[in-house]
């Protein structure tokens, strides 16, 4: 699956986006994210606080407990503000 990085969550794994063949245990994206912090040291950091961290299935914002099944790309991206 296509895994997209935004903001400071890309500027702290090195990457905007990577393939990722996740297990089949990784049923939801909260699955996927606690996967990823279990990645190394980078990922660790970057989703150290997951109860922030706001994904898109396929370009469609979507909350931790939706299953990632039949999706092409899951990204990840911090809390925006206005200003």
């Amino acid at each position: 699956m296509k895994v997209s990085y935004f903001a400071w969550i890309r500027e702290r794994i090195g990457r905007p986006e990577e393939e990722i063949a996740f297990p089949a245990s990784v049923v939801t994206v909260a699955d996927a994210l606690a996967h990823l912090q279990g990645l190394g040291e980078e990922y660790a950091y970057a989703f150290e606080k997951p109860g922030i961290i706001r994904a898109a299935l396929d370009r469609k914002h979507v909350k931790p407990e939706t299953p990632i099944a039949g999706a092409g790309e899951i990204a990840f991206f911090p809390p925006m503000t206005g200003g």
